[in-house]
């Protein structure tokens, strides 16, 4: 999804979202780039991660790409690549990219038990996608909360065209940038425990790039690569 269809689409739907991202013509401020790929021409898969507690229960009933839902938040565009290792990680078209994440207090849906709630007949912050020819699949979103003892994270399953899995993964945000996120309205203050100390992402899965502010939104873009 290129930014001109994420600011057409975003505008409809996105209830009382903080911003809608104007990042999409500048992305002016709280830019941050990261190469976490030490040799970028490697080809082998991403790092696996646990799927966590709050997997989602259908993801195939959830084919969209706003799952904001009735959440409100700092508005984020994810846009993920997936490359195939068997094939000399040339873009995968035609996968399955499942995602889900907390909301800004840190509350996942479908479950109870939840920080602030019980949430098991909402579906928010979740969706499914499928790769375009490029490899790209895309999510509007809020950038997620955190809550005690995790890294602000999103989790990500990707699967074959017939639904096989082939990876389950975690992706982690720049310390600094959620900081600032978590210092306007609506978010839980400063988080508890950061990238170093999490214990569960790996150093290898933190985004690519976000780039954009607190204002007009960010967007994170990150390269998965699985054994397609």
């Amino acid at each position: 999804m290129d930014r001109k269809k994420f600011l057409k689409k975003g505008l409809f739907g996105m209830g009382s979202i903080v911003a809608i991202p104007s990042m999409l013509t500048s992305c002016s401020s709280d830019n941050n780039n990261n190469s976490n790929d030490n040799n970028p021409n490697a080809c082998a898969p991403s790092p696996s991660e646990t799927e966590g507690p709050y997997p989602t229960k259908r993801p195939a009933d959830l084919v969209r790409e706003n799952i904001i839902g009735n959440r409100t938040g700092v508005a984020l565009l994810i846009q993920f690549t997936i490359q195939n290792t068997n094939n000399n990680c040339v873009p995968l078209a035609g996968a399955l990219v499942d995602l889900w994440h907390c909301d800004a207090r840190g509350n996942y849906s479908e479950y109870s038990g939840q920080l602030h709630g019980n949430f098991t007949s909402e579906t928010f912050l979740r969706g499914r996608q499928t790769t375009n020819a490029n490899g790209l699949a895309s999510f509007i979103s809020i950038y997620p909360g955190w809550y005690p003892g995790r890294t602000p994270h999103l989790h990500v399953e990707v699967k074959s065209a017939t639904g096989r899995s082939l990876l389950v993964t975690q992706v982690s945000f720049p310390d600094n940038i959620s900081n600032t996120v978590y210092a306007t309205t609506g978010y839980e203050g400063t988080p508890d425990t950061n990238n170093s100390n999490d214990g569960i992402v790996a150093a290898g899965n933190l985004a690519d790039s976000v780039t954009g502010n607190t204002t007009d939104g960010y967007t994170l873009s990150k390269i998965i690569k699985v054994a397609g």
